[in-house]
């Protein structure tokens, strides 16, 4: 099963790459739960999730997210992440943690956790 899901959490990550946003249908459940406090979206389910894919991939075209590690126990997979994207001309990367929980091999419930404040001292939001 732990195969079975980190390949479910994997296309996850390749629909933020692609905005193949129906690839999730599949995946995720249409309740999941997505606790991200940077996430508006994050209480509407899946719905919420897309509306969200659809948001960043507006803002940043090229966003493209690498899984760097997986790791799978019980019911739940581990991610780590990098996403990469352009940022007024300027190449900027967001490292980050999902942890994902699975009922029937479905996404059910999500936490992320990401380097907010690296990214906003690569966009020149905020000084380093």
């Amino acid at each position: 099963m732990s195969a079975k899901n980190k390949a479910a959490a994997q296309v996850a990550f390749e629909v933020w790459s692609t905005g193949d946003l129906e690839r999730l249908d599949r995946f995720v459940s249409p309740t999941v739960v997505n606790r991200d406090p940077y996430d508006p979206q994050g209480a509407e389910g899946l719905v919420g999730m897309k509306a969200s894919i659809l948001m960043s991939r507006t803002r940043y075209p090229d966003l493209h997210l690498t899984v760097e590690d997986q790791i799978a126990e019980g019911d739940k997979v581990a991610t780590r992440w990098t996403g990469s994207m352009t940022h007024n001309g300027r190449r900027v990367t967001l490292e980050g943690i999902t942890i994902d929980r699975f009922e029937n091999g479905m996404i059910v419930e999500a936490w992320r956790s990401m380097d907010m404040l690296g990214l906003l001292q690569q966009t020149g939001a905020l000084e380093k």
